[in-house]
């Protein structure tokens, strides 16, 4: 199940646990069980005694496992093999069990402890899903530091009766004492501010407190990361806002275009960006989501960038970094059945639509690609494109077109997705060629239609195109003194993330050219009468 060598580094990392722990497991007679089983001995076989299996539990879900603090509690559940993206999250869950710190900010920890009430999470998650790890991880923690929080991970491709009785059609999925809580990725400090009410209040009173920045980035993928590094190492006070680092890299799967990095995979991309930030003196302010951009009144003076929470950062130069999100269809039935059928990331869902049948909007490459990966899983894939053909390179097309499985429409206009009420039935589309309008019966759309940038906050501040993208020059200026941008949210063609990174870097040095060429505005002094 694990190879050598990543048995060697599991040991590395279980020699951090300080103090003995057990794994409870709850395992039938199925192969499923067999596997769980054999996972935990390794587990327990590289502890070197601090880690023992039991199999005496008695949970409702089998195979499962508890981990067992050394207090008693057994308030973290897996029920689930957890390899694949949750590898990473069941390592951590061992060392904070076993009592090695985790590395959070002390006032997110202090707020996991203060938390009151009794909370009963479940997590339905899947192993090839990207966005789950950082949720699972979020709950596993407050599981493990607050007596009054339960959590219980499911695996919904190892429990599909469960999954199709509850109608849980996208992942990750929380529901908290049996009703929906939280959908999609989110964060620890996103999942504290719902269940504590005053968290925000008192993130956004800290917030204002911050001293001015000379650069203040806005936004954490490539670009974004690239600005702040460039900045940093200028020497120069430098922050980063982003709502989720890593932006949209982390729902890419694969990358395999970055020069000098042979292959990887987005969450370790974004993992490594993080680390090169972080390795500078930069603020990084992750999980806040920005509202108003303030221009400066003269030359010099303060930029304010205000955030949703209400605090607002100061900074001499700011640079935009905001990438880019899904586009949507925008057609009867997308926003109803959205997370019931209509889903926009094939890694993270398609494995709940096993055995079932489905169609992918997109004949670009990242619908191509879905179509591919898809159709190892379903029954059968609809790819429909609305122009006359297929976008997708070459070497793509001609693998989605030896399945067996997959069917192409071309000049093909999607006009509604339908449904029961509860749950996508089918999807309606134009012929373009004769105008003959069909129905396809399925049960699940996945959206892959390109991108749109997360631009909309700077309406009337920062010249943006008819796309939305933000107008810059040859330096990354925006018609805003003291405002540079880059990466996919600007008028920069071919949105690639070596390209955005080089743009980022470009941007924080033009920001570094402006603050050295632009004197610190001297306030005003009141005029006596």
């Amino acid at each position: 199940m694990l190879d050598d060598n990543l048995k060697s580094q599991l040991q590395g990392y279980l020699a951090h646990v300080r103090q003995p722990i057990e794994l409870v497991a709850t395992l039938d007679d199925s192969a499923s069980a067999r596997e769980l089983d054999a996972l935990l001995q390794t587990l327990a076989d590289l502890s070197d005694g601090r880690i023992r299996v039991r199999r005496d539990g008695q949970a409702s879900r089998r195979p499962s496992f508890a981990i067992r603090t050394p207090d008693g509690r057994e308030n973290l559940t897996f029920a689930a093999i957890p390899l694949g993206h949750e590898f990473t999250s069941l390592v951590l869950a061992l060392l904070w069990a076993g009592g090695h710190p985790p590395k959070v900010e002390a006032e997110q920890l202090a707020q996991v402890r203060a938390l009151g009430g009794s909370h009963e999470f479940e997590v339905f998650m899947s192993l090839s899903c990207h966005n789950c790890p950082d949720v699972v991880q979020a709950l596993s923690l407050m599981a493990l530091f607050n007596p009054g929080v339960r959590t219980t991970v499911i695996d919904g491709a190892l429990f599909p009766q469960e999954v199709e009785q509850r109608g849980v059609m996208a992942v990750p999925l929380v529901l908290r004492n049996g009703e929906v809580f939280a959908s999609g990725r989110q964060t620890l400090p996103e999942l504290l501010a719902k269940l504590d009410a005053g968290a925000q209040a008192r993130a956004a009173q800290a917030l204002a407190a911050r001293e001015p920045f000379d650069v203040l980035v806005v936004g954490g993928g490539p670009a974004g990361a690239a600005a702040a590094v460039y900045a940093a190492r200028k020497g120069i006070r430098t922050g980063v806002v982003a709502q989720r680092f890593g932006g949209q890299v982390n729902d890419t799967l694969a990358i395999e275009n970055y020069i000098s990095v042979l292959e990887t995979d987005g969450p370790r991309f974004a993992a490594a960006l993080l680390a090169h930030v972080r390795h500078y003196e930069v603020d990084l302010i992750d999980g806040q989501s920005v509202r108003a951009l303030h221009p400066t009144a003269q030359a010099g003076d303060y930029i304010g960038v205000e955030l949703e929470g209400g605090a607002t950062l100061r900074a001499r130069s700011v640079v935009l970094a905001t990438g880019a999100r899904w586009r949507n269809l925008n057609v009867p039935g997308e926003a109803e059945y959205k997370n019931r059928g209509v889903a926009y990331c094939p890694h993270c869902d398609g494995p709940l639509f096993k055995g079932k049948r489905v169609a992918v909007i997109g004949g670009g490459n990242s619908g191509v690609e879905a179509a591919i990966d898809l159709a190892g899983i379903v029954a059968h894939v609809t790819l429909l494109e609305f122009a006359d053909q297929l976008k997708a390179d070459a070497v793509l097309v001609s693998k989605l077109k030896s399945l067996p499985n997959v069917t192409v429409l071309t000049q093909a206009q999607t006009l509604a997705i339908e449904g029961d009420g509860q749950r996508v039935t089918g999807l309606r589309w134009r012929d373009r060629a004769s105008g003959t309008e069909q129905t396809i019966a399925l049960e699940g759309v996945f959206v892959q239609i390109g991108l749109v940038p997360n631009t909309e906050w700077l309406d009337g501040v920062v010249d943006r195109n008819r796309y939305g993208e933000i107008v810059v020059d040859a330096k990354g200026q925006t018609n805003v003194p003291g405002v540079f941008a880059a990466g996919d949210c600007t008028t920069t063609p071919y949105k690639q993330i070596v390209i955005a990174a080089g743009e980022g870097a470009k941007a924080a040095l033009s920001a570094f050219d402006y603050l050295i060429r632009t004197p610190m505005a001297q306030p005003t002094e009141a005029v006596s009468a």
